[in-house]
């Protein structure tokens, strides 16, 4: 989990580093294994840690029943594109410190003994960025669900939006996943939607919006453009707690706010009430 350590700087004498973390949220110094068997949450105020995909699949499936899906398909690097340093060794980086091949992690599994198609997206990889990897595994994950008459569910945990590195072909993603959700939706799919911190750009105006049901984990970021970016470009003050998962469960933008903890219950039950 990305969780920082507490024991930077001083630290006493025969104390085993690692044990404590800090909680970014109320600033209490956790137990490390309290934090984990919260599965990432603190206990004191509630805070919900990023995790990574994997940890994801493992809280969320049921043990030993996640198939993984489209595992061999790798970003190519169309434009030879390079800011800080080359697309193709930021890929290259990224594989090595995730594990993982891209931003989106797709397969089926059991969720409480239902069957489902699962996809959950990783901000460690390029900020979790829709690529022409994550739109297509995405997509083929959708058409399968169809195919194979399962319900649908996606985990997004997407900073980055587009990834600007592809260009038009990261672009056009956020029509494809859409255009595909649209005809699962006619087909009499079902699809749940889960928000995490963060939720944000063409992740969060395709895609991740589009949910039958659409739940959301406490204080997610979830928008188009980040308040900093709001402010630094139209300079407008933003309401109190704007974008956070409670500010757009007041105003009808999602059906219900899930603690960690609670998340595989509620969407077991959702499937057995709203299965089509």
């Amino acid at each position: 989990m990305n969780w920082q350590n507490s024991s930077e700087g001083n630290r006493k004498r025969g104390v085993p580093e690692g044990l404590w973390v800090r909680c970014p949220g109320c600033q209490a110094t956790i137990f490390r294994k309290e934090a984990q068997r919260l599965l990432g949450t603190c206990p004191e105020c509630g805070y919900h840690w990023a995790i990574t995909a994997q940890e994801r699949i493992a809280q969320m499936l049921d043990e030993g029943t996640f198939e993984e899906w489209d595992s061999e398909l790798v970003a190519a690097d169309p434009l030879n594109f390079c800011d800080r340093k080359p697309y193709k060794e930021r890929l290259k980086n990224d594989r090595s410190t995730t594990g993982l091949k891209d931003a989106a992690v797709t397969g089926c599994g059991r969720i409480r003994a239902r069957k489902v198609a699962f996809g959950v997206t990783d901000s460690r990889f390029i900020m979790g960025s829709m690529g022409s990897v994550v739109g297509e595994k995405l997509t083929r994950a959708v058409e399968r669900a169809q195919e194979q008459k399962l319900p649908l569910i996606i985990v997004s945990g997407s900073g980055g939006g587009a990834r600007m590195h592809e260009g038009i072909l990261s672009l056009m993603q956020m029509a494809k996943t859409s255009a595909a959700l649209a005809r699962f939706h006619e087909a009499g799919g079902l699809f749940i939607s889960v928000l995490t911190n963060p939720t944000m750009g063409g992740v969060a105006a395709s895609f991740a919006s589009l949910g039958d049901v659409v739940f959301a984990e406490p204080k997610a970021l979830v928008g188009f453009a980040g308040p900093r970016t709001i402010m630094a470009t139209i300079k407008i003050e933003l309401p109190q707690g704007f974008q956070t998962s409670e500010f757009l469960l007041e105003h009808g933008f999602i059906d219900r706010i899930v603690k960690r903890q609670h998340l595989k219950s509620e969407i077991a039950r959702a499937i057995d009430y709203c299965a089509k």
